[in-house]
């Protein structure tokens, strides 16, 4: 016998309490049934009106917009973007509240999930609390730093460049992102016809004039000519094969960071905010403390920002193992520190590589994984390394608590952690945990 179909309840609206921030840019409220609703464009303490864009009777949670604002908080700021709001834009979280009360719901977030996923109070991970704003990122409520150097844009089928709205396919097609650095806004991507193609991303580098577009085509379409308002190097992502071919142009953008120039190859990685690379290798340097000699592992590393930092720091008798997966950021990385024979960089997954090479003891490690995290089995390896400190650089607060978590039954534990706001009017947020052995910790 099949079950009944449960009744969706997209649609229904409930005037709500808010509750506490939770993580990914929602706060939580409860219908009068009690059922969970997560509730965007709301802040803590506010009564609104919430239509249920997602879920079903019985559902654990369902998901909401507050559609109308009956008691506002005092956080709460008119979105200086017009293409914010509810089933607009997804790409922003919080244009309506102020930046200083932005900070502080991260620091929440960030709190939260440290006690639920580690036990660790702010006091016991080292952490005062608060997220700092990048260099130049304060601003007065209304204003919006735009901070994006790397830019997604979605086409719609009418061929406007637009963001796609949030939990969705669809577009919504814009004349301009708020948060999109000068580089980028200054390509005018938003004016030009972009027919045929499913996506343009626009890169515009720090520290260099290099600018880029990487067109992904629809099945069978050709490439139109690109003629931007800036000059602009080309790029396609191929139909058969998914990775990232040169049109004409330079096949990288240059970037700069801690005095250094790195090549950065078409889909490499490299941190969005313009103040993002400098800020974290900064925190990074600062809480390791590298010495003349030592050796270090940078571990998802990328095109190769810490390992270079690391070995400027640790002299000719250092040496910097760094691993990474992406071929086409090994080869950027290879390049940008061959003026370092004692850096190394090996290509793979880090939990296959590690084990691999041999490596019993190490002085310092600095990991930066993706939003999953490291996980338990490489955590558990890295453990038995015996490093005087660890830098973790998380982008997650979740998986940064879980491994955490990981590390303290490893025997290390947080000497102090710093949040940075490098995703302002997002949730997202950068952390950078220095972990040290638990007996030098007493």
């Amino acid at each position: 016998m099949q079950a009944e179909p449960k009744t969706s309840l997209v649609g229904e609206e409930y005037e709500v309490e808010i509750g506490p921030v939770a993580h990914g840019g929602h706060c939580i409220a409860r219908t009068s049934e009690g059922q969970v609703l997560f509730v965007r464009h709301a802040l803590p303490g506010e009564r609104v009106v919430a239509r249920v864009t997602e879920g079903e009777e019985g559902a654990r949670f369902l998901r909401a917009d507050a559609v109308r604002v009956l008691e506002a908080s005092k956080d709460r700021v008119e979105p200086p973007c017009p293409f914010a709001g509810p089933g607009r834009c997804g790409g922003c979280d919080w244009q309506h509240a102020k930046p200083g009360a932005q900070r502080r719901l991260k620091g929440e977030v960030i709190a939260e999930q440290l006690q639920r996923l580690a036990g660790l109070t702010p006091e016991e991970a080292g952490w005062d609390g608060t997220v700092m704003p990048a260099e130049g990122d304060k601003v007065p409520a209304g204003q919006v730093p735009q901070w994006r150097t790397r830019v997604q844009y979605a086409v719609d089928a009418s061929g406007h460049a637009g963001l796609r709205r949030h939990r969705s396919h669809e577009v919504e097609p814009i004349d301009r992102c708020l948060i999109a650095a000068e580089g980028v806004s200054e390509l005018g991507v938003e004016q030009r016809d972009w027919s045929g193609m499913e996506s343009v991303e626009a890169i515009a580098a720090t520290g260099s004039q290099d600018r880029q577009v990487i067109l992904t085509p629809k099945p069978g379409a050709r490439l139109p000519i690109v003629e931007l308002d800036r000059p602009v190097s080309v790029m396609r992502v191929g139909e058969k094969d998914g990775g990232v071919h040169r049109v004409h142009g330079r096949p990288f953008v240059r970037e700069r960071a801690d005095g250094r120039t790195y090549r950065v190859g078409s889909g490499g990685f490299w941190q969005v905010h313009t103040k993002a690379a400098d800020t974290l290798v900064t925190a990074v340097m600062q809480g390791l403390l590298p010495r003349k000699g030592e050796m270090a592992l940078d571990l998802y590393c990328g095109a190769g920002l810490f390992a270079g930092a690391l070995a400027d720091r640790l002299g000719e008798q250092g040496a910097v193992l760094g691993i990474e997966s992406g071929k086409r950021a090994v080869e950027d990385a290879r390049h940008n520190l061959a003026d370092f024979p004692r850096v190394r960089i090996e290509q793979g997954k880090v939990e296959s590589v590690l084990p691999r090479t041999g490596i019993t003891e190490v002085d310092l490690v600095v990991l930066d994984p993706p939003r999953a995290g490291a996980g338990r089995k490489t955590v558990e390896h890295l453990s038995s390394l015996g490093a005087r400190r660890i830098a973790y650089v998380a982008c997650d607060p979740a998986a940064l608590a879980r491994d955490l978590a990981y590390f303290r039954e490893g025997g290390y534990r947080v000497r102090t952690l710093r949040a940075f706001d490098l995703f302002p009017m997002t949730h997202h947020v950068e952390c950078v945990a220095i972990l040290e052995p638990v007996s030098k910790g007493l």
